[in-house]
């Protein structure tokens, strides 16, 4: 027994103080996990979800404690009794997270090491036993210096665990065993090997053969066998390779900017997760890094999983000279635990991250060759245009009033702003955009990429755009601005096609169609044997073929239709 007990106490002791240490290093990651197992199809404790990082470092401390207390043999009665009775509460958790495959990843040992809901189970299996050991035998657990020295030990532990609690939560964890980790390449870390194992599925076909049912078991194959099918079911019986980054992208508007970012040098990139949780004062440091970051000549983009709208807002709020682009809010979580916190990528490689407290510490280059010269007056001016522009937009499109009602909401818009004719509010508002824009294209010319950046260069044709009067006025600017780089050739070729079309003119690029008394149609394109290459040319990937079934449904046929076809119609 005393052996028993020997081999138990320094094994145990290890593996808390492990575990311990490595969620004390990451206590908000621990505390994102305590959410998971909150929630509502979980343990159904979601009450305790606002107080999940408060838990999590009282967890993660007494762990360390508990470790450290078996180790050196002090207090013998209350280790053994707080060991047994927090191993089977857990040993309960990951029971119920693995039969139910509640939450798959118990969190154990943070990220430095993923377990199985099975695997969670068995190792808290093996532990209840070696727990119960020291539980009995707890007269056989070696002590360690004199009573006062192993109290001041204790003590000293916890001193340690609230100074290293605080350090990480005011910085970033010390250690970092995520796949986003400085050095890490996120291109790579989505990539599959060639030799990657691919899942194997079993199929369990069920059949009525002569009378009697019968199961024959395949891994895809329809059985050849005679008989009544009556159904299959499908089992995963090896997983697949999954990569470490399996969730993240870039996008706005529709449009994935993943590919773009992570292939571009000298990105700064600013991570909210949300911004209902977000710490507003850490906005003010990374205001003034990435003002900065901007005039060196980087690039700098926002992420988080909040709305355009509330994104939009925040950054009027704080004057951020930069947009934010949407990303799963888990991804986020994972990529940094600051909220917000600041990354430097260098073609998709993770140079530098840091805390907002820390955002003084970012490391910038004045680059030889810089991104551009940005008017950072002038971009957030722009923007501000950019949000009045779709400002009743988007109220337009909900479907019922209650839609209606939580949009406006999520928009700040009191209830005579969003009940009126949305169509009129927002004609005045275009009306009001345009006297704008002339007074900038009169002073500066067309606000391009060089001067205001991406996608701020496209506000300015948005505002065109929707005062399609003006447009014969501004065309000419639009294609020099194309044909500079300083605006994307789709949006020249939207517009003059929209412009000829108006006019009552065959199009060039084929980017208008019509629907018409149940009629869809491409309107008539000049040389329409050679579009596919004006296409290309322009920037577009699809075809005028496959840009049809796009605008009107996969079963839509292109037909050339002439002019003289259309106005007989």
């Amino acid at each position: 027994m005393k052996v028993l007990v020997g081999i138990s106490q320094i094994f145990v002791a290890i593996l808390f103080l492990i575990s311990g240490f490595i969620k004390l290093n990451d206590p908000v990651g621990f505390s994102f996990k305590l959410k998971d197992y909150f929630a509502a199809d979980v343990l159904n404790l979601e009450f305790l979800v606002p107080y999940a990082l408060l838990i999590a470092i009282f967890v993660v401390i007494f762990e360390v404690l508990l470790g450290i207390m078996l180790l050196i043999g002090y207090a013998r009665k209350f280790t053994t009794w707080s060991l047994l009775l927090m191993i089977l509460f857990f040993t309960f958790l990951t029971f119920y997270s693995a039969y139910f495959n509640k939450v798959t990843d118990c969190g154990c040992f943070g990220d430095a090491l993923k377990l199985t809901p099975w695997q969670s189970f068995y190792k808290d299996l093996v532990l209840l036993v070696l727990i119960v050991i020291l539980f009995f035998g707890r007269k056989h657990i070696a002590s360690f210096f004199t009573s006062n020295l192993r109290s001041i030990v204790v003590f000293a532990g916890f001193v340690g665990c609230l100074g290293m609690t605080y350090f990480v939560l005011q910085h970033l964890p010390i250690i970092d065993f995520r796949p986003y980790k400085i050095g890490a390449n996120i291109t790579e870390g989505m990539a599959f090997p060639e030799d990657a194992p691919k899942p194997i599925f079993e199929y369990q076909w069920k059949f009525n053969i002569d009378g009697k049912e019968k199961i024959i078991t395949t891994n895809g194959d329809y059985p050849k066998v005679e008989g009544e099918f009556i159904g299959v079911e499908t089992e995963e019986v090896q997983a697949g390779y999954e990569p470490p980054i399996h969730d993240f992208s870039i996008e706005r508007d529709d449009e994935n900017f993943t590919e773009a970012f992570l292939t571009a040098d000298n990105v700064i990139v600013i991570v909210a997760y949300t911004l209902n949780s977000a710490e507003k004062d850490g906005f003010i440091p990374v205001k003034k890094i990435t003002d900065e970051a901007l005039k060196n000549g980087y690039q700098v983009i926002g992420l988080s999983s909040s709305s355009t709208d509330t994104t939009e807002a925040l950054a009027e709020t704080y004057g951020l000279n930069f947009k934010f682009y949407f990303c799963d809010e888990t991804a986020l979580k994972t990529i940094v635990r600051s909220n917000p916190g600041i990354l430097e990528l260098q073609k998709g490689t993770v140079k530098q991250k840091l805390h907002w407290n820390d955002a003084s510490d970012l490391k910038l280059r004045k680059l030889e060759k810089p991104a551009a010269q940005l008017n950072l007056n002038l971009k957030q001016r722009l923007d501000s245009i950019a949000v009045l522009d779709q400002r009743y937009r988007k109220l337009m499109t909900a479907e019922t009033p209650e839609a209606r009602k939580a949009m406006a909401d999520e928009m700040g818009l009191k209830e005579e702003e969003y009940t009126g004719d949305l169509y009129a509010m927002q004609r005045v508002i275009d009306s009001a955009n345009l006297l704008f824009v002339e007074r900038i294209l009169g002073q500066y010319g067309y606000p391009g990429s060089s001067m205001v950046g991406q996608p701020t260069n496209s506000v300015v044709w948005n505002v065109i755009q929707h005062n399609p009067e003006s447009v014969p006025k501004y065309l000419d600017i639009i294609k020099k601005a194309g044909q500079e780089g300083e605006l994307s050739m789709q949006y020249v070729a939207i517009m003059e096609d929209r412009y000829l079309m108006n006019e009552g003119k065959k199009q060039i690029y084929g980017t208008q169609g019509i629907s018409e008394d149940g009629v869809d149609y491409i309107w008539p394109i000049e040389n329409p044997e050679t579009v596919n290459d004006r296409r290309a040319k322009a920037g577009f990937a699809e075809t005028i073929e496959a840009y049809g079934k796009t605008l009107f449904g996969p079963d839509f046929e292109y037909k050339v239709h002439t002019l003289e076809a259309v106005n007989e119609e």
